[in-house]
């Protein structure tokens, strides 16, 4: 399913998206732990972060904080994984959702085109991803879960 978004999101002033900077990880297991999602010992996390395709972040320009969190892996042929999708509660949250996956979905749809993709993702997503075009729990299908 090749993506093709019907308009481009723009994130409140103050805020934007970072693909280069690793976030300090312990704001990202603090970002993780606030949206439902497990904590992760760094190194495990620092690996996690390094094997992956890329990344995206949402970043405060003025308090510096880590608001949004996403990232990819992929074989580069069939299969395209996004973990950790993660955003800050309160009044943004569903837009940094859909801000995350709509920049992770154009850049998997110019650089591997034909991959499915899977989502690990909190509760708390699933409104941006079925917006997104994501079907939730195809076939009674629930669970898709891997330990760092």
């Amino acid at each position: 399913m090749q993506y093709f978004s019907t308009k481009k999101l723009i994130l409140p002033e103050g805020y934007f998206i970072n693909s280069t900077q690793v976030p300090k990880f312990k704001d990202l297991n603090r970002l993780l732990v606030n949206c439902g999602c497990d904590s992760f010992p760094i190194q495990k996390l620092s690996l996690a972060i390094k094997n992956s395709n890329f990344f995206f972040t949402i970043q405060s320009k003025s308090i510096k904080k880590l608001c949004g969190f996403v990232r990819v892996t992929s074989d580069r042929g069939l299969n395209a994984n996004l973990w950790n999708l993660s955003a800050e509660q309160g009044n943004n949250q569903n837009l940094f959702y859909s801000v995350l996956l709509q920049a992770t979905l154009e850049k998997i749809n110019r650089e591997m085109p034909g991959c499915s993709i899977s989502v690990q993702a909190p509760v708390s997503s699933f409104k941006s991803l079925e917006k997104s075009g994501f079907i939730l729990d195809p076939n009674g299908i629930r669970v898709m879960g891997y330990r760092l």
